[in-house]
Order: C-alpha cells, then structure tokens, then sequence
C-alpha cells in the first residue's frame, strides 16, 4: 500500500519516447507512401547506375560489310639506345 510517484526523469523519458516514435512512425508512412506513388506510376523505372540504357539508345541499322576505305596507322616499335 505504498504511495508510488513517478519522478519527472521519467515523465521526461516517456515524453520523448513518444515524440521520437511519432516521428518514426511519420517516416515509415511517408516512405510507404513515395513507394505506393512510384508502383502506381506504371513508367518503367531504371536506377542510374553509370551504364548506358538499352532502353534509351535509338535502334541502329546493321552495319554493312563493306571494306573500309582507309588503313589503320602502323605502329612501329621505338629504337632502342644501348648505353
């Protein structure tokens, strides 16, 4: 039968747990949310990841096999001095 108080540290800490788990809970909802918009938008969605995009590249025609008309440069090996 003993008178039990509670202490304001506590009432402090239940304050600002509540706060804080608002605050999560809003996050969670407005990440759910951008989620449920970006699925409903129906656009195919591709990350950029530094690679070129198939889907993005015009069509190109085969190319024919026709010779080419110039020669590729000849690469020579440099002399080397003896010393």
């Amino acid at each position: 039968m003993a008178l039990h108080t509670e202490h304001e540290i506590h009432r402090r800490r239940r304050s600002r747990n509540v706060g804080l788990g608002l605050v999560l809970i809003a996050f969670v909802v407005l990440v759910f949310a951008l989620t449920i918009v970006k699925v409903q938008s129906g656009d195919m969605m591709e990350g950029f990841d530094h690679q070129p995009r198939v889907s993005e590249l015009p069509r190109e025609e085969p190319a024919s096999q026709e010779p080419a008309t110039e020669a590729a440069p000849a690469v020579t090996a440099a002399p080397e001095d003896s010393q």
